[in-house]
């Protein structure tokens, strides 16, 4: 059961999650550019008894995923000395989620997306409740989603997109909100990491 995974479990189920790879050819529109660099942080807490990911829901006037539910996070930059620098450092300026107040658990295997970005998911723990400074540029709104309807495999649906030939994963809506594309596929490679759903 979602709920009644601890800390120290979560820690084992990431360390071999991170050593898999998706093998994933770039989409042919980049096959001569390299991907950049990006880090998200999974933001996990316990509200009660339940465990709970954060999300955030991006403005319409941000460069990328202009109105998409996501993670905090965004592109490395030359000063982050490793993918949890660049995922802290995106979420403490995105919605004021201090670095000193999560704990990194481990990280996903790396991801690419449609729009060439290589993307690292690290997973992170922060006492709940939080006051949250959000970004107004970047972020229209930060919520919670529980795993457990997270992970219950009624709740989305995936199929494959013609154009790529790859495929989309996509939850039905929660509280207003429409999980889709790379943020919903993290999330269903990190339930599936968790062991709450089949490999």
């Amino acid at each position: 059961m979602p709920n009644s995974l601890t800390e120290t479990e979560i820690i084992a189920r990431l360390d071999r999650a991170e050593h898999q790879s998706f093998h994933e050819t770039p989409f042919p529109q980049f096959a001569e550019r390299r991907p950049r660099a990006a880090s998200v942080l999974i933001p996990l807490t316990r509200v009660g008894a339940e465990w709970h990911i954060i999300y955030t829901r991006r403005t319409d006037i941000v460069e990328h995923h202009k109105g998409q539910v996501s993670f905090p996070g965004g592109a490395a930059d030359p000063q982050d000395a490793s993918p949890e620098d660049t995922a802290l450092r995106e979420a403490e300026e995105e919605i004021g989620l201090h670095r000193g107040d999560v704990r990194v658990l481990g990280r996903l295997a790396t991801m690419l997306t449609v729009t060439n970005f290589i993307i690292t998911p690290v997973v992170g723990i922060f006492q709940w409740p939080y006051a949250f400074t959000v970004h107004t540029i970047e972020v229209d709104r930060v919520f919670t989603l529980p795993l457990a309807w997270l992970a219950d495999r009624q709740n989305w649906q995936e199929f494959i997109r013609q154009e790529t030939g790859r495929t989309v994963i996509t939850y039905f809506p929660y509280d207003g909100e429409l999980l889709w594309g790379a943020t919903a596929r993290m999330t269903v490679e990190f339930i599936r990491a968790m062991g709450l759903l089949p490999l």
